[in-house]
């Protein structure tokens, strides 16, 4: 009585766990049953996004509430989104008319507000995501994260933890120039990490800095106005140290101006 109840326990330990047999076929029968079912579910909802997905993002990208979820990024209102987008799909579709505009980002900061005039004939699409992320209000209440005291200052990480490893949801090449000269005082460049790695951060060259730069960052504008703020924001820098500033700076928003040429 007391071999066979233990028998009788562990048959039915054995079923409870799905194996039943001694190959446990059973319970891997079931698991391929439902990850087939997982498998079509998801490309049920792929195919449905790839129809569907830039039709269902054009316009305000309001519908779309903290995440886009198309194969590409479709191009916001030129007036900006009416909320931030956060996460991304794929990279952007083409946005902007460099034929016909010129464009100028504003950093609103808590540190005061600077000007950048961007350069899309050195960098079409580096430019044209730049905008797109901007016009999302992706860079809405992200910080300065790095401040290298006589080199860069260096933002726009969105969601990164640690700060500095942000993913947007995809990359997009470089478009570099052609040699290090590009890196004037004040220039915009993107940060990556390694070739065709760029994202979101972007970071700005302080005086003097641009010597320690090889042309391996995609060069995309110049500081035109506010260069006492970028100078501010690199006085919170500790001498020697590439780190965060000493105290917290926001990038409030960044706002693209449109120009007609």
């Amino acid at each position: 009585m007391t071999n066979n109840a233990h028998k009788r326990a562990r048959q039915q330990a054995n079923r409870a766990a799905g194996n039943d047999s001694p190959t446990g076929q059973r319970g891997r029968v079931i698991a391929s049953v439902v990850i087939v079912a997982v498998v079509l579910v998801g490309l049920f909802a792929y195919l449905s996004n790839r129809d569907s997905g830039t039709e269902a993002g054009t316009g305000s990208g309001a519908e779309a509430g903290t995440a886009l979820e198309s194969l590409t990024t479709p191009c916001p209102p030129v007036e900006g989104s009416p909320e931030r987008v956060s996460a991304f799909g794929g990279p952007p579709e083409q946005c902007i008319d460099a034929d016909a505009n010129s464009y100028s980002a504003t950093f609103v900061t808590s540190e005061g507000t600077f000007t950048a005039e961007l350069d899309p004939a050195a960098a079409p699409e580096t430019v044209n995501n730049f905008v797109v992320l901007a016009r999302y209000g992706y860079y809405d209440g992200t910080p300065i994260h790095r401040v290298v005291p006589d080199f860069v200052i260096q933002g726009g990480d969105g969601d990164g933890e640690p700060l500095g490893s942000s993913d947007l949801g995809y990359t997009i090449d470089d478009e570099l120039p052609a040699s290090g000269d590009a890196y004037s005082d004040y220039s915009l460049a993107m940060a990556n990490a390694g070739p065709n790695t760029n994202g979101s951060q972007f970071f700005v060259v302080l005086p003097g800095g641009g010597a320690r730069l090889q042309p391996a960052y995609s060069y995309f504008g110049q500081v035109t106005d506010g260069t006492e703020v970028v100078d501010a924001i690199a006085a919170l820098g500790e001498p020697g140290v590439d780190g965060p500033p000493t105290s917290d700076v926001t990038v409030e928003t960044v706002e693209i101006t449109e120009t007609p040429l």
